[in-house]
């Protein structure tokens, strides 16, 4: 079967990219990758998934082929515009969302301001910071987070994108950062992640400011208020290789109604890679 396609939409004046893997009769199925990432890190998940639903997978902004904020600035609250508007440009709700890490946090605050716009959810390790992370970090006064946040800012705003002289190196990068990929998924998301520049050399894709998040403008209250308006079967993934806190082991389960919690041995933050046939298993059964 031929691949997707590749197209466009307007969100606050920003040209952002999705690709269509087609079957337009089929349920809508958005695949929302996370931070750092690109659409296309999808492809297996969107392959098995085809034939049933028609699958739709954005490109964050800053990321993939989407363009970056002139700004450099990534709001949690631009995210969420973007995907609401991708939903209502394309009439896709009731939709259905999978959705990983920093995409999975976006699609959690979406179904709980608009519960009446997903159908299911299945978020793989999209709480974001665990209770005790995001308790050290309230630790430091607003201030010098804020402080943080300027000299990181400013750090990024001298800081070229990384070059790497060939595609192997870069390769090699993206095996480097997850030991689970095989050679094939690895040069995939190489291949789909980095442009090569006028001189030869390679560059990922994403804008290098999408690193520094600026402080949270919502408190941590007001997004579990989110998190209780959902009303979708929700299905949230975690690795027990993986940095993230399981949300049954530190409470983060009883904000939810609907949900239900699936861990994967032999996996990191990145389930759909490193257990993909299992993962693929677990949700088809769910969705």
């Amino acid at each position: 079967m031929p691949g997707p396609t590749s197209h466009s939409y307007f969100s606050q004046r920003l040209r952002l990219h999705y690709v269509d893997w087609g079957n337009h009769g089929a349920p809508p199925l958005l695949l929302v990758h996370g931070g750092r990432d690109h659409c296309r890190n999808w492809d297996w998940v969107a392959n098995a998934l085809r034939r049933d639903w028609h699958v739709i997978a954005p490109d964050l902004r800053g990321h993939g082929d989407s363009e970056w904020a002139s700004d450099g600035n990534y709001p949690m609250a631009a995210y969420v515009y973007d995907l609401a508007q991708l939903i209502h440009q394309q009439h896709l709700a009731p939709v259905t969302i999978v959705a990983h890490s920093l995409g999975g946090n976006i699609a959690l605050r979406c179904a709980g301001l608009y519960p009446e716009n997903v159908r299911k959810l299945v978020a793989i390790e999209g709480l974001g910071p665990s209770p005790r992370m995001l308790a050290k970090r309230q630790e430091l006064p607003f201030d010098q987070r804020m402080r943080d946040w300027i000299e990181e800012r400013r750090a990024l705003a001298g800081r070229l994108p990384r070059r790497y002289p060939t595609i192997e190196d870069a390769f090699k990068r993206m095996q480097d950062e997850n030991k689970h990929l095989s050679p094939a998924q690895a040069r995939h998301l190489t291949e789909h992640g980095a442009n090569q520049n006028e001189d030869g050399t390679y560059s990922w894709k994403f804008d290098p400011h999408v690193r520094a998040q600026p402080p949270e403008t919502n408190s941590q209250a007001e997004i579990e208020q989110l998190w209780v308006k959902i009303t979708c079967p929700t299905l949230l993934i975690y690795g027990r290789e993986s940095w993230a806190s399981n949300p049954e082991e530190d409470g983060r389960i009883a904000k939810f109604k609907t949900a239900r919690v699936v861990s994967f041995e032999g996996a990191g933050h990145w389930v759909h890679h490193d257990r993909t046939e299992a993962f693929l298993a677990e949700i088809k059964g769910f969705l």
